[in-house]
């Protein structure tokens, strides 16, 4: 059997034969195995497999240019899968914007991996040599990573570091965050490759196991202690409707949901809940038009407190909004939803867009929603103070980061029914599932059509109603952990490491060719 070096030899002299079809081919097959990570395939080996795919791939390039071109492949492959849901959405009223559909998944998967494209190129430009190949590939891919949850407003769904969020290495976000956990998943995939190039014999084919093994392990000596919940803990009531988004606004089923709301709401319960929340956007008219529909709410709660998800108008802006409701069916705070969702909730210049009849997605009888100030702490009595977060707010660990000071505790609440019954949903709660590791915060997530769910400071559900249910679940709220180090520092460090690293990987990037060339 051939030694390691010569197998790679072999490998390296087939892989340069293939056509650059060829070569695109299979890294956009790497790209596909690399999604299969995530949830709700959570094949995290394969996961690890694609990415070095990926390294050897864009190793074995001859050119910056070829490695954009395969990272760019990988992306593509690896955005298309994570993101199918993205066509969701254009089906819900077919007629109108069914056509958009296909150039929607297209266009966001292309664009998004232009960021690996580029952070690939990065690679080969100032990799010179096989070990600074291995120490650049992680930065330039961490870095780009990072780039991709700001620019333009950043998306940083289907993030690297979500592969293990149904494995202990989760837990080591509690110290770097996200981005941290993409970027040493990355540093362990070079640094196990390059030490395969250099071993001689065939059993160091299993060199991979061992520091993702000891990866994995770091990960559960990281978990926090579980915090009991106190019997006296308050209880939420969680209520999902499930209204599916081609009947959510039909004038002859929102009486439908809505009595079914108040039903679920008014249900007798051995305890009665300290809180009812109802999911985003669940009150189908106006807050400034909805004063029946608050007290017919207040009545069915019995004076319980609850929230809501509506929408809300200040003149001519119009806003994604959360009310929570008193016991006499007043309003006692609003707070509206501050990031919102490029074409879904607003266009881009869209003074322009107007003149030409483009609406947004989610909008209703609007051209986009206005965005509200920004993150909020409410204030609710007996049960601690909350940072609300509305559907795609919950996707960025900087939102919570950035909240004026430390909630007691997170409420999510969504409509998910946009994404019908795909991978969205579970993907979407495996990102709250994040926050509350990352922050050490419990999180109430509350979501139309599911998957709603109480999480608490570890990242486990301990109550959840399924995706495509109707119906409610009183849960007691678990008590917050001590803030992590993530909470305390965000992205700044590694933002400031990962610059530092590449700026000066750059500037001895020329000495580097140089020294290549000598040898």
């Amino acid at each position: 059997m051939p030694e390691p070096a010569a197998l790679g030899a072999r490998l390296t002299g087939w892989y340069s034969a293939r056509t650059t079809r060829v070569q695109l081919g299979l890294a956009g097959l790497a790209g596909v195995l690399t999604g299969l990570g995530q949830v709700p395939f959570a094949l995290y080996p394969l996961g690890v497999a694609g990415l070095f795919a990926l390294y050897v791939l864009t190793a074995a390039a001859d050119t910056p240019r070829r490695a954009a071109i395969l990272g760019w492949s990988f992306g593509t492959g690896y955005f298309a899968l994570t993101l199918h849901w993205i066509v969701e959405p254009f089906l819900v009223d077919i007629a109108r914007h069914g056509w958009m559909a296909p150039f929607a998944l297209v266009f966001l998967s292309g664009g998004l991996a232009l960021f690996w494209g580029a952070a690939a190129a990065l690679a080969r430009w100032g990799g010179h040599t096989p070990l600074r190949f291995a120490m650049i590939w992680p930065l330039a891919l961490a870095a780009f990573e990072l780039a991709r949850g700001y620019v333009l407003t950043g998306f940083p769904w289907a993030m690297i570091g979500y592969l293990w969020t149904e494995t202990p290495v989760l837990y080591w976000s509690r110290l770097v965050g996200p981005y941290g956990v993409t970027f040493l998943t990355l540093a362990l995939v070079a640094a196990t490759a390059l030490a395969l190039r250099h071993r001689k014999s065939l059993a160091w084919c299993v060199a991979p196991v061992v520091p993702f093994a000891a990866f994995v392990v770091g990960g559960a000596a990281l978990a926090p202690v579980a915090l009991p919940i106190a019997p006296d803990a308050p209880v939420i009531r969680l209520i999902q409707p499930n209204a599916p988004q081609h009947q959510k606004w039909d004038p002859d089923w929102i009486p439908v949901f809505f009595r079914r709301q108040l039903e679920f709401t008014a249900a007798p319960a051995a305890r009665s809940p300290d809180l009812v929340v109802w999911s985003e956007t669940s009150l189908p008219w106006r807050l400034d038009r909805a004063d029946d529909a608050l007290r017919y709410m207040s009545e069915a709660s019995g004076g319980t407190p609850v929230i809501v998800g509506l929408l809300r108008r200040d003149g001519a802006q119009a806003h994604n909004s959360l009310a929570v409701v008193d016991a006499d069916g007043a309003v006692a705070a609003v707070y509206d939803k501050h990031h919102l969702v490029p074409f879904g909730e607003y266009i881009p210049l869209g003074h322009l867009a107007a003149y030409a009849g483009i609406g947004s997605l989610a909008a209703r009888g609007t051209f986009g929603y206005t965005p509200g100030a920004g993150p909020q702490i409410l204030d609710m009595g007996p049960l601690g103070t909350m940072l609300p977060l509305i559907c795609y707010e919950a996707i960025f660990p900087h939102n919570i980061t950035a909240a004026p000071s430390r909630p007691d505790w997170l409420l999510h609440i969504t409509n998910d029914a946009w994404f019908g019954q795909t991978a969205g949903p579970y993907q979407h709660l495996a990102q709250a599932r994040a926050r509350a590791v990352e922050t050490g915060l419990p999180v109430v997530r509350v979501a139309n059509t599911g998957v709603s769910a109480m999480i608490d400071a570890r990242g486990q559900v301990t109550h959840a109603l399924g995706l495509g249910q109707a119906g409610y679940v009183d849960a007691p709220l678990p008590p917050a952990g001590a803030p992590t180090l993530y909470s305390r520092t965000g992205d700044g460090p590694l933002a400031a490491a990962l610059i530092a690293a590449l700026a000066a990987l750059a500037l001895t990037a020329r000495r580097g060719g140089a020294r290549t060339n000598r040898d």
